[in-house]
């Protein structure tokens, strides 16, 4: 059950995150549920450093999107360029 809720929270966060900063990023639902659950867990780890959070305690919603988009800005500045 526990892996569902990871699906659905990355979907969430990965189509928040590209409503955020929209732009031409590869991938459909798939990329987008990826790129939620990598950026939650950035995100948690971001929070962690900040003292925001405590070792294992669930990241936020909004920190989770912060990571999401981080993410996105360093696909685009590593290999956004190089796409034709």
């Amino acid at each position: 059950m526990d892996i569902i809720l990871w699906i659905i929270f990355g979907l969430v966060v990965g189509v928040v995150a590209k409503f955020v900063m929209p732009g031409r990023d590869p991938g459909g639902m798939i990329l987008t549920i990826v790129l939620g659950i990598v950026g939650g867990v950035l995100g948690g780890w971001i929070g962690r450093i900040l003292g925001m959070y405590r070792p294992g305690e669930p990241v936020g919603f909004i920190m989770a999107v912060v990571g999401a988009i981080l993410v996105l800005l360093i696909y685009r500045v590593t290999l956004g360029s190089s796409r034709a």
